[in-house]
């Protein structure tokens, strides 16, 4: 085990993912490159996230075979080449993990939630034995949609003097407030703090203009939309993040982005696409798009004072 060093190391980090998504048979039972590169530059830079100092990781053979990094202070995702989860790897992952990354909860107790695939007995063994107990009450298990871009995929109708287009750089301080209030409905306005933060978003290396979708209402403002992270490396796409402006909810506007993306993708020649929804209503949105197949995140966790 070693501490991440640099940047020489992402190469590393995004390769394991796409290897293991491939291996997985395009499973998103380790992260989508893509959700690697949303952590990175969004996540970390904008939102607080632990820094990628704090990734740990464990290599073999010359190549990295897996990693753990946290999002927040308590919640902890493994990375795993499939062909190293048996032999007792993902034990000495925990461990470190509960060693150097817990943090403190809002309870003011120390623990580790661990989100892992429901159906990951490798993982779900080496939980229970090393103490950790399935968090059935979290409403928030990510349930991570995919569909297959091998049918036709007709664009949505939507409501009179709407449009749906890529977004340009003129968009981005509409952008960047329907952004805000698709996640923070009930903040007070003073509290937005402008739309700096999203040239850390282009700054991504897979950012694509053409894939950064958004519907803009009759005067113009953006009012809902969606970011597609294509990986050529595994031909398939990641959607990151889905909103729409609380002010024009209802009127099928993100499910016509989403559909935009999934569009462009496929003339692409993208073969799957991934969409991750934690809300009931993201959920069924998310059906609605065609994302019927699925597999779900959930927590396990362990208190450790």
């Amino acid at each position: 085990m070693r501490h991440y060093a640099g940047d020489g190391d992402y190469p590393g980090l995004r390769k394991l993912l796409a290897d293991a998504l491939l291996a997985n048979g395009l499973r998103e039972l380790s992260w989508h490159p893509g959700r690697l590169d949303w952590y990175r530059w969004h996540g970390v830079t904008n939102c607080g996230d632990p820094g990628m100092e704090n990734v740990r990781l464990w290599e073999a053979e010359g190549k990295i075979v897996a990693f753990v990094l946290l999002e927040g202070p308590i919640n902890a995702f493994v990375q795993i080449r499939p062909e190293y989860l048996k032999g007792g790897l993902y034990g000495t992952i925990l461990e470190t993990a509960e060693a150097d990354l817990s943090g403190i909860g809002g309870d003011g107790r120390r623990k580790l939630y661990v989100w892992v695939d429901w159906k990951d007995r490798v993982a779900h063994r080496a939980l229970r034995k090393r103490g950790y107990e399935k968090y059935n009450e979290w409403v928030a298990t990510g349930k991570q949609g995919w569909q297959d871009l091998d049918r036709d995929i007709p664009a949505r109708k939507i409501p009179a003097g709407y449009s749906v287009r890529p977004q340009n750089q003129d968009d981005i301080p509409s952008r960047s407030w329907c952004s805000w209030r698709s996640f923070h409905p009930n903040d007070p306005d003073e509290k937005y703090e402008g739309w700096k933060w999203y040239e850390n978003v282009q700054a991504i290396p897979q950012y694509r203009p053409d894939l950064d979708i958004v519907a803009a209402g009759p005067d113009g403002e953006i009012v809902s939309f969606c970011t597609v992270w294509f990986d050529r490396a595994t031909n398939t796409a990641y959607f990151e993040p889905v909103g729409t402006h609380p002010d024009h909810q209802r009127k099928g506007l993100a499910l016509a982005c989403i559909t935009e993306g999934l569009r462009r993708l496929k003339k692409l020649g993208c073969r799957r696409a991934f969409l991750t929804g934690h809300s009931e209503a993201a959920k069924a949105l998310y059906d609605r798009a065609g994302f019927h197949d699925y597999d779900m995140l959930e927590p396990w966790v362990k208190f450790l004072d």
